[in-house]
């Protein structure tokens, strides 16, 4: 079954709900006062910054790597010892790297919270994620790799 780009795969909620609820969470907000802002159990809103928490590097790594290869002077954000923020700061530059590259007219508008969806599959809360990031999974295109093994987005598809 194909999702549509603005759920997450196994989540009951919009992808933008949740994004949001993470956005709240690295500027310091508590899970009961952002599920009780959205509407959702405290508990779930729990669970969301918990999973994107305990794999914030591999998130912020992953995002980071998709910002290069789709952007042109693209700005690395600096980490700022937020483990969540420096994930959705990641995010954010892989959504102005996409959006600068195939934003426009014909794409729509190109959210942090539909990127962080297609470029992870669906899978970014996921179990098992991001262990196959290498490998192109609903949502995602495979980044073309080059004869030295290097993933490049100057490639041919």
């Amino acid at each position: 079954m194909l999702l549509p780009v603005v759920l997450l795969l196994r989540r009951a909620y919009l992808a933008e709900w949740i994004y949001a609820a993470l956005q709240s969470a690295a500027t310091g907000s508590g899970h009961r006062s952002i599920g009780a802002g959205l509407g959702v159990p405290a508990t779930t809103v729990r669970g969301w910054i918990r999973v994107l928490t305990s794999r914030a590097d591999a998130v912020r790594n992953h995002f980071l790597a998709v910002a290069v290869a789709a952007g042109v002077d693209v700005r690395v954000p600096k980490a700022t010892g937020s483990r969540c923020g420096d994930a959705l700061a990641a995010i954010d530059a892989a959504r102005s790297a996409v959006g600068s590259r195939f934003g426009g007219d014909s794409v729509g508008e190109v959210t942090a919270a539909s990127v962080s969806v297609a470029l992870s599959g669906g899978r970014l809360l996921a179990p098992g994620w991001p262990a196959g990031v290498g490998s192109p999974m609903q949502h995602e295109l495979p980044l073309p790799v080059c004869g030295d093994g290097q993933r490049s987005s100057d490639a041919t598809v």
